[in-house]
């Protein structure tokens, strides 16, 4: 995976950095495993607007995942890697010997003809789903599940990747993308390698118009409010607004807002750096 650069032929193409997809392998996705998105445009069921600044953007459709991958011990081979516009990652299209089809999240390295199972009996090599119990210590792990069953929920965006460290008892260690290290049931499902694409940090849009594509609406700075509509408005002039909060007035910028009396505190042994 790579970006390209592009000439700044146009002011919008300046300081533009686009994927060069040389991953992609097709643009038509797999008709069987799409379904209708519906844009609310931040609007609730009585048309008032809860959430601000969405709305517009490109119609999508969603593409099914299977974050659970549960069908053990069948193999299955990738047809295809592709984008998908509801995730920073990439995902294949795999074909099941038993003649199933769906899309899981592609892992860095995933080849189109390559063979990936899951299961407790299978390889750790790129691609395959395995128990943390059957995972060698020190391997470089994406997709987990935090509970048993669950699917994936735990290092799923483009390039993210943990970490096993150690195995004690019916828990496994893991070192999280954030940094913190976390306790995690060894009968949870992982997928061995990082997610792809990880250049997705490079990318640079360009201009503004390519926000408004994304279904994002211009966001107004909270210093340049009035006091009636946010705590860091008012002032004479270009004054600052204080200390940066939200709207509900919580500080940002360091400030701790995890339950103390949370039940699963006791499943982190080392909290993620300030």
């Amino acid at each position: 995976m790579s970006v390209r650069k592009l000439k700044p032929i146009t002011p919008g193409q300046r300081f533009r950095v686009v994927n060069s997809f040389d991953t992609i392998t097709t643009d038509k996705p797999e008709r069987s495993l799409i379904a209708p998105k519906k844009n609310s445009g931040g609007r609730n069921s009585q048309g008032k607007m809860t959430m601000r600044y969405t709305g517009g953007g490109h119609k999508q459709k969603y593409r099914i995942i299977d974050f659970k991958r549960a069908k053990d011990g069948v193999p299955a081979t990738v047809k295809t890697i592709e984008y998908d516009p509801n995730r920073s990652a990439f995902i294949s299209l795999l074909f099941y010997a038993d003649g199933a089809k769906t899309y899981i999240i592609a892992q860095n390295g995933l080849q189109v003809g390559q063979t990936v199972v899951s299961g407790a009996d299978s390889a750790p090599e790129i691609g395959n789903a395995l128990p943390l119990s059957k995972i060698p210590l020190g391997t470089v792990i994406s997709c987990i599940e935090l509970r048993p069953g669950q699917g994936a929920v735990i290092a799923r965006s483009a390039g993210t990747f943990a970490q096993l460290m150690a195995r004690d008892g019916k828990y496994a260690t893991i070192k999280m993308p954030s940094g913190e290290t976390r306790l995690i049931l060894l009968t949870c499902t992982a997928t061995i390698g990082a997610v792809s694409n990880s250049d997705h940090q490079l990318i640079v849009s360009g201009k503004a118009g390519r926000s408004r594509w994304l279904g994002r609406r211009p966001r107004t700075r909270p210093v340049a409010m009035n006091p009636v509509d946010h705590p860091m408005g008012g002032g004479e002039g270009r004054s600052s607004g204080g200390h940066p909060r939200s709207r509900k007035g919580i500080p940002a910028k360091g400030y701790r807002t995890r339950s103390k009396v949370n039940p699963s505190n006791k499943y982190i042994v080392e909290r993620r750096k300030k």
